[in-house]
């Protein structure tokens, strides 16, 4: 049962920040990204998990694959197939779909660098032994 106690915190922790970035980034958010955000987070914190040791623009080149693969995913679900609207990337550059673009893409690689630090503080915190 901690396995998924886990996970429902690492999945809440990523969707409330996703959430909270959004409406710093654009004033806005969509409950769809508080969903995405907490399925990125915990994608994320299991691969920076079993790959401790790589390094951190490894980490970001991939945690930034995970994310734009996710937001994709949303997307086509949210925008295109429920028409809900929540995000347009159409006007960008190389988009796909309007669902993603290059440079989001770019702004998620950066952002984990933070999400790689606190993924490691959450690791070592989960190790110790309760008593």
């Amino acid at each position: 049962m901690k396995g998924i106690k886990d996970d429902c915190i690492l999945f809440s922790i990523g969707g409330i920040g996703y959430a909270l970035l959004e409406i710093l980034w654009r004033g806005k958010t969509h409950w769809s990204m508080a969903v995405t955000g907490g399925a990125c987070f915990v994608s994320l914190f299991k691969f920076y998990e079993k790959h401790k040791k790589m390094k951190i623009p490894a980490k970001c080149i991939i945690g930034s694959a995970i994310i734009t693969t996710l937001e994709f995913c949303c997307g086509c679900i949210v925008n295109l197939k429920y028409k809900l609207n929540v995000w347009d990337y159409s006007k960008c550059r190389f988009n796909i779909k309007g669902q993603i673009c290059p440079f989001y893409s770019m702004l998620w690689a950066l952002l984990c660098i933070p999400v790689s630090a606190l993924c490691k503080k959450l690791s070592d915190l989960k190790s110790v032994p309760e008593k």
